[in-house]
Order: C-alpha cells, then sequence, then structure tokens
C-alpha cells in the first residue's frame, strides 16, 4: 500500500510541476492535486529533495516503459528513413498529451538537477530499446563512433522537442531527416 501511495504522490507532483512549475511544487499542491488530506506528502517525502527524487524517479520510470512499449511495437530498424519515422513518433509522444506534460516536467527537473547531483545520477541517460535500435542502425551503416553520435543525435532530437515546447509547433519530419542524415554521414564531413 505504502508503494501504491507513493506512486500516487510522484504521479500528482509530476502533474503539479507540468501545470504551476517547480514554484509551485509544494508538499500541500501534491496533497491538493492527489486529493489526499494536508500533510500526507510529508509523509511520504518529507523534505523538497525527497519529493524531487520520488518525482524524478517515477518521471524516469514512465519514460523508461513508454520507451519500451513504442520500440516494442515497431520493428528492426533497417533504413534511415525508418529511423526518421521512429524519431518523428518519438517527438509526437514527447510533445502531446501526457507526453507533453512529462516533457515539461524532464526539462523542469534538469534545470533543478544542475545543482543537485542526485538527481542528475536520475536523470542520466539510460539504456532502452529506443537507444539500442539507433545505435544497431547506425552501427550497420558503418558510423564510426556508434555511442557518441547516437547520443548526439538523440541529444540534438531532445533539444529539438524543448525548442517547440517553449515556441509551440511540431518537429518537422524534414528537421529530423537533416539529424539523422548528419548523424549517418558525419564520417565524410571535414573537420
Amino acid at each position: 500500500m505504502a508503494s501504491d501511495r507513493r506512486t500516487l504522490l510522484a504521479d500528482a507532483a509530476l502533474d503539479v510541476l507540468a501545470d504551476e512549475g517547480m514554484r509551485g511544487l509544494t508538499h500541500r499542491a501534491v496533497d491538493r492535486r492527489a486529493g489526499m488530506p494536508p500533510g500526507t506528502t510529508s509523509a511520504y517525502f518529507r523534505t523538497r529533495a525527497a519529493l524531487l527524487t520520488g518525482l524524478v524517479t517515477r518521471l524516469v520510470q514512465l519514460d523508461q516503459a513508454e520507451l519500451q512499449v513504442t520500440a516494442e511495437g515497431l520493428p528492426p530498424l533497417r533504413t534511415v528513413g525508418e529511423l526518421v519515422d521512429g524519431m518523428a513518433l518519438l517527438t509526437r509522444q514527447r510533445l502531446t498529451g501526457e507526453g507533453r506534460r512529462r516533457s515539461l516536467a524532464r526539462y523542469a527537473c534538469a534545470v533543478e538537477s544542475v545543482r543537485d547531483p542526485e538527481l542528475r545520477e536520475i536523470l542520466v541517460p539510460r539504456e532502452n530499446a529506443g537507444r539500442e535500435a539507433v545505435r544497431l542502425l547506425l552501427a550497420a551503416r558503418g558510423v564510426r563512433d556508434v555511442e557518441g553520435r547516437t547520443h548526439t543525435l538523440l541529444t540534438c532530437i531532445d533539444g529539438l522537442v524543448f525548442d517547440r515546447l517553449v515556441s509551440g509547433g511540431e518537429v518537422s519530419r524534414e528537421a529530423l531527416a537533416g539529424l539523422v542524415a548528419a548523424a549517418v554521414r558525419g564520417d565524410d564531413l571535414p573537420v
């Protein structure tokens, strides 16, 4: 029961953070959002740091589960076009509905993690089926430094998502195709 309550409170904290930002994230606000009596959040997450740690841990769990389901629903990537399609799906998920709310919370937590090594460690990119699919496609295309290219490509796509959260709109397929093409052909570019 306690772990269920912690999960419910962490989900409510994610909602508060997405709606009200870091300044609005308080124990009382989470109690209200969760429909719990005052003091409930404090009983499970005694300090603000504990609340943030619980929130970020839950955020990573949700993100990893979503990435796993998405990757399992796609065939193995064989072409650059299929990778672009997969990235388009990922960016749509991150910019709409519940994914948008989690993206807002994720970026707020990322900024907070600059001053909090514990949060930063939790937010470190994780291994998942999506990352592995990108890595395998780049390796099959003969790209050198597959790890570095995978990281750079996914970081650039993350940056596009952040930009669209701030400025509105969608990430175009053309922008994604350009990033993927650069990741694949980058070895050929002069330095």
